[in-house]
């Protein structure tokens, strides 16, 4: 609940500090048309939502769980500086939610957990009628808290991830296709990606954590990156946005024990796939339905089934996707956008 109180003070804040600009409007105007802009001036815009459910029973004849409630919040900014042929874009995306119920005890269960944050300079090559920057781009992605597998009987006993474990860090330089800020298109052939990760994770197994090795904290890669982002406002009170992130690691090869043997196989051909949707639908003013859908392939981080305490195999409502990993979230309430 604190970190959803961050949020909502993060909000509060960057509404309170936001500085009115004589062509604010113009540029808008020319940024959701997908047109550069050849000028000075600043543009922010931000959305955040913020939803919840809550459930009561006694005596109910189906069943269910007696009390409940669960607290989803998302915030979605971004804050683009243009100077003639210059373009500093700077976006932040944060998700997080709870859920509440009477048979732990209240205990809060996190069932979202994301910060992703990708600066990004350009310089236009040729005049306001060019579509194409050289570029350099740094991204990191995180999560505010503890991960835990809440199927184990000790679950408080160890978390399997953390604040800042993991922590992904690439830096590229590269080539931007740009119209505005609905859509971009950068490519990089040396994209370099660092993985921190606290030992308490990776001295658990013999192949480490997230790619790490054994009772490391750091591992580095060099390969290829492309990062694709799309944006538009369908109607008045319908917003999307995509983005797509694909990476192959040149250094990529089979990972062996002490006797040789292979433990984990992997090689350039073996791409880290990023696929993000947003679609918010506005209603009233101030609520917004939202629907948000994450695929991940990493392949540093396998399909392990999950076993309860006899050791049986969990089934899982979509586990026939192996090692997708996968994150789907519908949230009804209340939205500002800024």
């Amino acid at each position: 609940m604190k970190k959803v109180l961050l949020l909502v003070g993060a909000a509060v804040l960057s509404l309170s500090s936001r500085a009115q600009l004589s062509k604010v409007d113009e540029i808008y105007a020319q940024r959701v048309e997908g047109q550069n802009v050849d000028t000075i001036a600043w543009i922010k815009n931000a959305n955040f939502y913020l939803g919840g459910n809550q459930g009561l029973l006694h005596n109910w004849s189906a069943g269910g769980e007696l009390a409940s409630l669960a607290v989803n919040a998302v915030l979605n900014g971004n804050i683009v500086r243009y100077y003639n042929r210059h373009v500093w874009t700077n976006t932040v995306d944060a998700n997080y939610a709870l859920f509440y119920a009477y048979s732990n005890s209240f205990q809060p269960r996190k069932t979202d957990d994301r910060l992703d944050y990708t600066s990004k300079y350009g310089y236009r090559l040729g005049d306001k009628n060019s579509h194409f920057y050289i570029s350099g781009l740094l991204n990191a992605k995180t999560q505010f808290s503890k991960g835990y597998n809440y199927d184990l009987p000790n679950w408080r006993d160890s978390s399997t991830s953390g604040f800042l474990s993991p922590l992904y860090v690439l830096v590229s330089p590269g080539i931007e296709y740009r119209r505005g800020s609905m859509l971009s298109v950068f490519l990089s052939p040396a994209a370099m990606r660092m993985t921190f990760v606290s030992k308490d994770y990776t001295s658990r197994s013999d192949v480490g954590a997230f790619g790490v090795p054994y009772n490391k904290n750091l591992r580095m890669e060099m390969g290829a990156y492309m990062s694709a982002r799309y944006q538009k406002d369908i109607t008045k009170n319908i917003t999307y946005r995509s983005r797509l992130d694909l990476y192959s690691n040149y250094l990529a090869k089979n990972t062996y024990d002490i006797n040789g043997n292979v433990i984990k196989k992997d090689n350039p051909g073996n791409i880290d796939i990023l696929f993000d949707h947003f679609i918010a639908f506005k209603f009233f003013k101030y609520f917004s339905a939202n629907f948000g859908l994450t695929a991940i392939y990493d392949n540093d981080v396998p399909f392990i089934p999950t076993k309860d305490a006899n050791g049986n195999p969990i089934k899982e409502p979509i586990g026939g996707l192996g090692w997708w990993q996968i994150k789907q979230t519908f949230t009804v309430g209340f939205t500002y956008k800024f």
